[in-house]
């Protein structure tokens, strides 16, 4: 973690010391969902039987496995699974994003883009293809899925061409529509979305291990859901274009792809209940849920009352920024849900709408938000991450807030709600020193908010850490 101080263990629960514990705090919560470690926790071998979540995989019974995948967290994945099963892997082909490669000898690692694709995800996602058009009956195929594979494994219909998807991306991504309708449309006018992986490594047994970067971990809409079955359609599609105001503004292609699908001329993705995933069986092995309970016992052993308040914050950034703010304030100046020193952690994956020409994230512009309504907070830190180590098209993680945001803000020559306006939390956090830079954390479990509220200015003593 790049920007991270090292560990002391020493600290005691003060606001002088807030942003060190908000670090070990943070170290904690993506060490629970290392994708390497994550992988061993529900994988072992035992001479010849694979044992993964309790199932137990016969490996005389395949010809070949088959490892295909692809993701931010992908690459360590890969690594993991090549050293439990060693030679037994036969070949395979991951795609991750470009910076985010491992060392692996039987599994092919391949950089593309994210989150705007490009022509090497598209060659990529044709390499497993290939792979898995070639699979039999007597084969395994491992799957490994993980946030941001929308992005690093596509393959879009004929017709689609890769400038009309990445200008679809961006108009999506700009829209503030959220994950989970951001993906029914790939669904929709891709070739390997929607269960339609699966249906290629048909008649093949697939496993899949999936790490989630999705809220509530649906499995449809993690990665696009490649290997398990559709409950969106075209028409749903369709709609979301109508919702975000984004009809005729995505390329043609696109729209009338959608348009022939829900007047019923095109085949839907395959949905429940067909007969293709019955050999396939699918893994959750990491998400949100994880990385808050390690954060939560990390803060609690240093001494804070924690209170895990929700694994669903959603909406735009900005807004989520006042309800977050608005817990710490209770905390800070009525003692209630928690008496100081407290950390709230609130799990999710927030939006922006997209209306200046700034640069930033949705976690950078939940901190700058925060910042402009945290003047009247005392000692109280928030600090918004995304686990990913990368939010939105920059190289920070996201950002700190506290009471004298504003004031380093106009100090480093920022006006914040000119910044807030603009969308340009990037600049602004970087001007004032708040932004939070992990380089690539290897992982993707959605984003974690935290605010911690201490005793300074509460009428209460500093306490000692505990743990």
């Amino acid at each position: 973690m790049s920007d991270a101080p090292s560990s002391h263990p020493d600290l005691s629960l003060t606001f002088a010391n807030a942003r060190p514990i908000a670090w070990e705090v943070m170290r904690a919560a993506l060490a629970a969902v290392d994708p390497a470690e994550a992988v061993r926790r529900i994988m072992r071998r035992d001479g010849e039987t694979l044992i993964v979540a309790g199932h137990h995989y016969d490996l005389r019974d395949y010809q070949r496995i088959i490892v295909v995948g692809a993701g931010k967290a992908s690459a360590p994945m890969a690594r993991a699974v090549e050293e439990i099963l060693g030679l037994r892997v036969t070949t395979g082909h991951v795609n991750v994003k470009h910076g985010h490669l491992d060392h692996t000898q039987r599994i092919a690692l391949h950089e593309a883009a994210h989150p705007v694709p490009d022509q090497s995800g598209i060659d990529g996602t044709a390499r497993i293809v290939a792979l898995l058009e070639g699979a039999g009956d007597t084969d395994l195929v491992i799957c490994l899925i993980s946030g941001g594979g929308s992005a690093l494994m596509l393959l879009p219909e004929d017709g689609i061409t890769l400038a009309d998807y990445r200008a679809l991306t961006d108009a999506l991504l700009r829209s503030g529509a959220d994950i989970t309708r951001i993906n029914t449309i790939r669904k929709h006018v891709e070739r390997v979305k929607g269960g339609r992986l699966a249906q290629l490594a048909a008649p093949a047994e697939i496993l899949a291990l999936v790490l989630s970067d999705v809220v509530g971990n649906p499995l449809d809409f993690i990665a696009s859901g490649p290997t398990v079955p559709d409950t969106t359609t075209f028409a749903d599609a369709l709609q979301v274009l109508t919702d975000f105001d984004l009809v005729g503004k995505v390329p043609a292609p696109v729209e009338e792809r959608l348009r022939a699908g829900a007047a019923g001329d095109l085949p839907e993705t395959p949905k429940p209940g067909d007969p293709i995933f019955r050999k396939t069986r699918t893994v959750v092995i990491g998400s949100n849920e994880i990385a808050a309970a390690a954060a939560i016992a990390r803060a609690t052993e240093l001494g804070f009352e924690t209170l895990h308040l929700t694994s669903f914050l959603e909406g735009e950034a900005r807004e989520a920024a006042r309800f977050v703010v608005a817990i710490a304030r209770e905390i800070a100046g009525r003692g209630r849900p928690l008496a100081p020193p407290a950390m709230v952690l609130c799990g999710g994956e927030t939006t922006v709408t997209v209306r200046g020409q700034g640069r930033g994230g949705r976690n950078q512009e939940l901190a700058l938000a925060a910042g402009l309504a945290m003047r009247s907070v005392p000692c109280t830190l928030i600090a918004a991450l995304a686990t990913d180590g990368s939010d939105g098209p920059t190289d920070a993680a996201g950002g700190f807030a506290d009471a004298g945001s504003v004031a380093r803000l106009l100090a480093a020559g920022i006006e914040p709600r000119s910044s807030l306006a603009a969308n340009d939390s990037y600049e602004a956090l970087a001007r004032a020193g708040d932004l939070i830079v992990t380089g690539p954390t290897n992982t993707n479990v959605n984003d974690l908010t935290f605010a911690f509220v201490f005793p300074d200015g509460a009428g209460h003593p500093a306490m000692p850490v505990t743990g």
